[in-house]
């Protein structure tokens, strides 16, 4: 599977991304149910307000910015994208990426929520590291006559609560896919050619 396939696969496993750790942070929930209970809370949100977020999809990415944002952790995720380039860049150039990928994410999951048309989803035995810090939440979306789409939340427990920092879809790290795609643009440009790209691409909705 291409890091374009996973950027276009069910909206599903976008909207459970989105819900999977919208919690309070003075909560610590087992992370198995915070991913069933949280997801449920947007996609209501969303059936709720379909045709209002359909006619300003910009309604859609103010709820993602409320109710998600605050409990992933965005740094951590860029430190991983872009591997030792993390290290080479200087402090404005990661906050600088950090926006700019954060946003590339809350986009591209904001306007595949549009689609959602209300797949069935069966929630597995959550893996929890020996130390209790770190989790896989298993999950597989169901499709009519396809095989089930494995979808793993890799999440750790920090002082706020639990946290995503990758989602694994049919074996394909999302991060990962980034980081081949990210490395090769800063050896032949280098990051700010690689953030000004995000942001154009922001700007316009257009491919990474």
């Amino acid at each position: 599977m291409t890091r374009a396939t996973v950027l276009r696969m069910p909206v599903l496993l976008w909207a459970l991304l989105l819900g999977a750790v919208a919690v309070g942070a003075t909560v610590v929930e087992d992370p198995g149910a915070l991913v069933r209970d949280t997801s449920d809370r947007m996609l209501a949100v969303l059936q709720a307000q379909h045709d209002a977020i359909e006619a300003d999809p910009a309604r859609l990415y103010g709820l993602v910015d409320e109710i998600v944002l605050p409990h992933f952790d965005f740094e951590r995720m860029s430190r991983w994208a872009l591997g030792k380039h993390w290290r080479q860049a200087d402090a404005q150039q990661q906050r600088e990426f950090v926006n700019q990928f954060r946003t590339l994410l809350v986009r591209t999951y904001g306007t595949a929520l549009l689609e959602y048309t209300g797949q069935q989803v069966n929630y597995l035995p959550v893996r929890i590291s020996a130390d209790g810090k770190d989790a896989t939440v298993r999950t597989e979306v169901i499709k009519p006559g396809a095989p089930p789409i494995p979808i793993n939340y890799s999440m750790y427990l920090g002082n706020q609560g639990w946290k995503v920092y990758d989602v694994v879809i049919d074996g394909i790290s999302l991060v990962s896919n980034y980081r081949t795609t990210f490395a090769a643009e800063i050896r032949n440009h280098g990051i700010d050619a690689l953030i000004k790209r995000l942001a154009d691409r922001n700007a316009t909705g257009g491919e990474v």
